[in-house]
């Protein structure tokens, strides 16, 4: 097997991806002195309502993310430690808050001196419980609200009754955040900033569909850096202007028959977190393998099919309580099952990561359970999201080389 590493493609677009996220984030650090507040929320919380009502919306595990992809997060996650947080608790919570300790983070390349202060906080507990003890944290460090949704855990089927309940949950936010802004919700605004969220959504998915293709022209390591606008500007235009522009450069790549990796020899499902600090070591890795990670749970993370602007307050309800990480075992193979037929995967690759027990799916039979149904092999992979000390290189190099051995013998 060649291990000679063809040349990583780049996009085009990246250009315009870097302009639309720096203004993002000078925007955040002009805010205050324009007079704008600054709602913080997690990265499937109600971000529609939130930039609707005027705020500046700043993603805690978007920064928590920088700090991993900066292997910034083994100095500052003792810190946290130091706060009373485990060891063993989601470490994008001890990478955030161990770097507020420390006066560090990476938007201070930026020209920033760090994330903005928020005037209020809102989370959403779909993905874990972590994210409200997080916000909570800040809630008491600086006196101000924290507000949130409290979506069940384990969902099989997204029915009415929970629906309801979620939306109930959301719409009760709006007075609180009301008396924040110290303006009334214009119900007419949020209808249009739920549009412009469905219509990133739609293009995000299809930027995603374009990895079915073969050869794949763009892989799970690019929707890591794709997803961007995807998450932290969901509300805005400039996001689904984003993926048009990404759109159309992908579409040339396929007719050209340009390959994300060349040669491609096998098609890889990712399932669970991304290991930010080694992302571009196993990019790298997989480019020698010939390997091509064409899909992942993650990236499709923020795929919200069922925003409605004629149903704003319900459609987002059935939107976040229908994300994979929320919901049944019964569910999750499902939807593997379907992502696994839709992408012709040859093989699945489950991120056990050690501090983020909602997102590593491999613990309960679940992989072994998978290869019954589908016939397809597996590989854990043992890490984390940001802490590397809980990550072995060379171990996880020769486990997909052997991985990789696997699937040509087969």
């Amino acid at each position: 097997m060649s291990t000679t590493a063809p040349e990583r493609k780049d996009f085009a677009a990246n250009k315009r991806l870097r302009e639309i996220m720096g203004e993002y984030f000078a925007q955040l650090g002009r805010g205050p002195a324009e007079g704008k507040k600054t709602a913080w929320c997690t990265s499937v919380g109600p971000a529609e309502l939130l930039w609707a009502m005027g705020f500046n919306v700043f993603f805690p595990e978007n920064h928590a993310a920088m700090i991993g992809a900066a292997r910034m997060a083994a100095e500052v996650i003792p810190l946290a430690n130091a706060k009373g947080f485990s060891p063993d608790v989601c470490s994008y919570l001890t990478s955030d808050i161990g770097a507020y300790v420390k006066g560090a983070s990476p938007l201070q390349k930026m020209g920033l001196s760090g994330p903005p202060k928020p005037d209020v906080l809102v989370f959403n507990t779909n993905q874990c419980r972590d994210v409200k003890d997080w916000f909570q944290f800040y809630a008491r460090e600086w006196n101000v609200p924290c507000l949130g949704i409290h979506t069940p855990r384990a969902i099989g089927e997204v029915d009415r009754a929970l629906v309801q309940f979620v939306a109930h949950e959301t719409a009760a936010l709006v007075e609180p955040l009301e008396a924040v802004a110290g303006a009334k919700l214009d119900v007419d605004r949020l209808r249009e900033v739920i549009g412009i969220s469905r219509r990133t959504t739609e293009r995000w998915k299809a930027v995603l569909d374009m990895g079915a293709r073969a050869p794949a022209p763009l892989t799970f390591f690019d929707g890591t850096i794709q997803m961007a606008p995807a998450v932290v500007m969901r509300g805005l235009p400039e996001a689904a202007d984003y993926y048009d522009l990404l759109l159309a450069e992908l579409d040339q790549r396929v007719r050209d028959g340009v390959a994300a990796v060349e040669g491609e020899r096998f098609r890889l499902y990712w399932e669970g977190m991304p290991i930010w600090g080694k992302l571009s070591a196993l990019s790298g890795q997989m480019l020698s393998l010939r390997a091509a990670v064409v899909a992942s749970t993650y990236c499709n993370s923020w795929v919200f099919e069922a925003l409605d602007p004629n149903d704003p307050f319900t459609s987002m309800a059935e939107a976040y309580s229908s994300i994979f990480i929320c919901r049944s075992d019964d569910r999750k193979e499902r939807y593997i099952e379907e992502m696994i037929a839709r992408y012709r995967v040859d093989g699945v690759i489950y991120h056990d990561a050690k501090t983020c027990p909602n997102n590593s799916n491999c613990r309960y039979g679940l992989a072994q359970r998978m290869m019954d149904r589908t016939g397809k092999p597996f590989l854990v992979i043992n890490g984390d999201l940001n802490d590397m000390r809980l990550y072995s290189e060379e171990q996880t190099r020769t486990n997909l080389e052997a991985f990789v051995e696997q699937l040509d013998q087969s």
